[in-house]
């Protein structure tokens, strides 16, 4: 993502746990391939991130919302991102220093509108990243040269240190859209959000799961609620401790999941249930209960299969995955 940044460095989204991935995992991988940048969305991710890099290189997205925030990110140095006049001045009230300012140019969430950047509050503002957020960057749309030119209308209007506008997909745009830092999320994550990355991004998330139970079931037998899987012939099944409790949601019912056993793909048999998902043997008489199982978890493939987006396939991985 660096390279493809050209005279850019790349940051890190790193919110949200990683996408899911786990937060304290990947930031320290993060680090050390050069990442100086991190994006998070709350003080509480902030935190758990204190220790791994310097604070003064982590950036709060939704800003000190409230005193407590402004106060303890003062305290701190961790750096936040301003969205609002309000902000503004509590940061201002604070104590002030260094921060980040979000401009909105058109996708209508946080951020200052062009016509505040006037307003005095933002003139005593330390700017270190001057930063907007892409509406549409994964598609080819109108949008994004507007939004790119509105960004390079701050850049002009507000003095600052640094300019940000690409997340992953925006990288793809090329370097007008870049400035001096670009903000890549899903791409790190194994996403594809355009096909320019496709063979260049690497499938990182392969959760897995344990098999229970291995049963053995006649023909005319139902497998879990409601009976939506009728066996048309004797069969092999394992129960596997995955549910939709863990983000393996009902959506992968019916054969539309899989999971892997030594390169083999073994359906989804019936419904996803809380805790539980039973899958079809037949490709795999070699397996026996206590052997682990994994994903077919490819996101792009499982985005189109599951009708899920790829953020929500990373982002709903639960609790009882170890990372």
């Amino acid at each position: 993502m660096d390279a493809m940044s050209g005279a850019a460095s790349a940051g890190a989204a790193v919110k949200a746990d990683a996408y899911g991935i786990g937060a304290r995992v990947a930031v320290p991988v993060l680090r050390d391939a050069g990442c100086r940048d991190f994006f998070v969305t709350y003080a509480h991710e902030a935190a758990d991130l204190i220790g791994l890099v310097p604070p003064r290189s982590i950036s709060l997205l939704h800003g000190p919302i409230n005193d407590g925030v402004a106060r303890w990110a003062r305290e701190t140095g961790v750096r936040v991102v301003i969205n609002s006049l309000e902000q503004a001045a509590r940061w201002l009230e604070a104590g002030g220093g260094t921060c980040d300012l979000m401009v909105d140019t058109g996708i209508n969430r946080l951020g200052l509108p062009l016509a505040q950047l006037g307003d005095p509050l933002i003139g005593r503002l330390e700017i270190d990243i001057l930063m907007s957020h892409l509406a549409s960057a994964d598609e080819d749309v109108s949008l994004n040269a507007r939004q790119c030119a509105r960004w390079q209308e701050a850049r002009n209007l507000v003095p600052h240190r640094r300019s940000s506008l690409a997340n992953s997909a925006g990288i793809a745009l090329g370097q007008d859209y870049h400035g001096d830092l670009t903000r890549p999320g899903l791409a790190l994550y194994g996403g594809v959000p355009r096909s320019i990355f496709e063979g260049r991004i690497a499938q990182v998330a392969r959760p897995m799961a344990a098999v229970m139970q291995v049963r053995d079931i006649e023909a005319g037998e139902g497998v879990g609620y409601n009976a939506t899987f009728i066996a048309p012939s004797p069969m092999r099944v394992g129960v596997v401790a995955l549910g939709y409790a863990d983000g393996f949601l009902r959506c992968w019912s019916g054969g539309k999941g899989g999971l892997l056993w030594k390169g083999r793909r073994l359906p989804v048999l019936g419904r996803v249930s809380m805790d539980m998902v039973d899958v079809d043997l037949a490709g795999a008489q070699d397996l026996r209960e206590g052997d682990w199982l994994e994903l077919d978890y490819s996101l792009p493939e499982a985005a189109l299969s599951s009708g899920l987006s790829q953020y929500e396939l990373l982002t709903l991985l639960g609790d009882r995955f170890a990372r």
